[in-house]
């Protein structure tokens, strides 16, 4: 389950709530690519725009229609109380795993975030995956810090931002984080543009944001990766580049959210307000970067 591609799924909805029927067709998506997990309630998932119950059901149905892929719900929040509240929703609904980032309003110092998961771990009976996501939560995990969080029960996977540099440098950073975690503890990279360096480095898994629109071409560049088909993973990459760009500029999610709007797969608006899809000349390159790159949606 913390190995392979993990497909991080988008969560359509409006300001009158969740557009199940959407979100179902994505899930199924997914499990017929033959992807190896299915994330939600991720960045990509708006889990930190939704309540309790709406995060539930969220996790209801990605279960319920992963067709026994392994679903890996995401549980993070703001206070120890409701991070534990979700991941007993999460246990409950039959999820695979759960991922949690260190979220925060006040910047968490680093013997609060090892308490956040010291207290998380204590009480789970599923695996869980380390998100650490410094561009949203604003919290940089040190090595030290992993190797800590890393020798608590039930941790499974760390899921690393994406490295930038050269194929050296990128397994250096992989050896060095190997170096203090259990064996059993994977790495998997995110960073969408990062992926195919962080594979062909040493990293087990690719937890990934165009996976869940694209799972057919992510799948198929995982595969290649851990293959070590190098010049395969190059040319099945090379068109994406543009794609990368707009990430860096406007953000995965809402090039993602925007891209699903355009395949027809979400209606429009997907997105919680005040977040909103690209429009105007954004939305048209975009659609130009679809077409020209014949992206599988």
């Amino acid at each position: 389950m913390f190995s392979g591609l993990s497909a991080f799924a988008l969560t359509p909805l409006n300001e009158t709530g969740i557009d199940e029927a959407a979100f179902v067709r994505l899930i199924e998506r997914l499990a017929a690519a033959g992807v190896d997990s299915i994330g939600v309630l991720g960045s990509t998932g708006n889990y930190a725009y939704l309540t309790q119950a709406e995060r539930l059901r969220v996790a209801q149905l990605a279960v319920r229609h992963a067709a026994g892929v392994p679903v890996i719900v995401g549980i993070g929040a703001l206070r120890t109380r409701d991070v534990l509240a979700l991941a007993q929703d999460a246990q409950t609904v039959g999820a695979s795993g759960v991922l949690l980032a260190p979220m925060s309003y006040q910047k968490l110092s680093a013997e609060e975030v090892f308490g956040l998961y010291g207290a998380v771990t204590q009480s789970l009976t599923v695996p869980l995956c380390v998100y650490d996501n410094p561009g949203t939560t604003h919290f940089e995990f040190s090595d030290e810090l992993h190797g800590r969080i890393a020798q608590l029960p039930n941790v499974a996977s760390i899921k690393i931002p994406g490295v930038p540099g050269d194929l050296e440098t990128v397994r250096q950073r992989v050896e060095r984080l190997r170096a203090l975690i259990p064996a059993q503890v994977t790495i998997g990279i995110s960073g969408d543009a990062f992926a195919a360096t962080g594979l062909h480095a040493g990293c087990e898994a690719w937890y990934s944001v165009m996976g869940g629109l694209f799972p057919e071409l992510a799948v198929a560049i995982t595969r290649a990766a851990r293959q070590g088909q190098v010049d395969e993973v190059a040319r099945l990459c090379a068109p994406l580049a543009p794609l990368w760009t707009l990430f860096l500029q406007y953000g995965s999610l809402r090039v993602m959210a925007t891209a699903a709007e355009l395949a027809g797969l979400v209606p429009h608006p997907c997105l919680p307000l005040p977040l909103r899809s690209l429009q105007g000349e954004a939305r048209q390159q975009l659609g130009a970067i679809l077409g020209s790159t014949g992206l599988p949606v």
